[in-house]
């Protein structure tokens, strides 16, 4: 077996655990470097519990380690920096963050069928089967009572978005598409936006917008207020 083959499947039995996984989970839903003390204040665990938890995914590859002293603290007497983890760079082949290259296969293949059969645009069915696509995986989703902003979150979060609130808008801070759409950002982003907009249609119609506004490090699509 490749070493990098042995290293991935270490790196996903880590994740087995239930706490270890929910550690991972909170890390990573934060977008900044944590501490121990955050992360088992966020997951409702012991600080020692945390800590052997963390340092396992930090062995696995999965989590990095920084050192960091509070704004403003420094020099003889400032105390040892605070040990802080965030998601590792690696990406393993299992993918995390989530990669859903067989849902675009199946949203195109799809449209090119629909294309061929009524005789209209690939891009016309493209777009009309990407929607119809999201309010399904909406419609699929336990969302929970009292749909809205939360529900739309949780069911992109399903599908490998990392959706994350900031300033009012719902960041979609991981593309499930994102080599495809660093190929063809012509056309991916565009049907990603299709497919977002049928979730929001199904869950929550006209309480939210769906745009194109592409950043770095993060899917090319945002949700806000209507």
């Amino acid at each position: 077996m490749p070493e990098d083959v042995g290293d991935d499947t270490a790196a996903v039995a880590a994740l087995g655990e239930p706490v270890r996984r929910e550690l991972y989970r909170f890390v990573v839903a934060q977008g900044v470097p944590v501490s121990r003390e955050t992360a088992a204040s966020g997951v409702g665990v012991p600080h020692h519990v945390a800590k052997f938890h963390l340092d396992k995914l930090v062995t696995a590859g999965l989590l990095d380690v920084e050192h960091r002293r509070p704004p403003g603290r420094g020099g003889p007497g400032a105390g040892r920096p605070t040990k802080l983890y965030r998601r590792a760079d690696r990406e393993v082949a299992v993918s995390l963050p989530p990669r859903r290259y067989d849902l675009a296969g199946r949203v195109m293949a799809e449209a090119i069928v629909v294309a061929q059969r009524d005789g209209t645009a690939v891009g016309e069915a493209l777009a009309a089967v990407a929607r119809e696509t999201g309010r399904r995986l909406a419609r699929g989703a336990d969302v929970g009572p009292g749909a809205g902003r939360e529900a739309v979150a949780a069911v992109l979060a399903g599908y490998g978005y990392e959706p994350r609130d900031v300033g009012g808008d719902v960041l979609l801070t991981s593309c499930p598409f994102e080599r495809l759409a660093v190929e063809r950002a012509d056309v991916v982003c565009v049907m990603n936006r299709d497919l977002v907009e049928g979730v929001v249609d199904e869950v929550c119609p006209g309480g939210l917008t769906v745009r194109l506004d592409p950043g770095a490090g993060r899917c090319c699509v945002v949700v806000g207020a209507p």
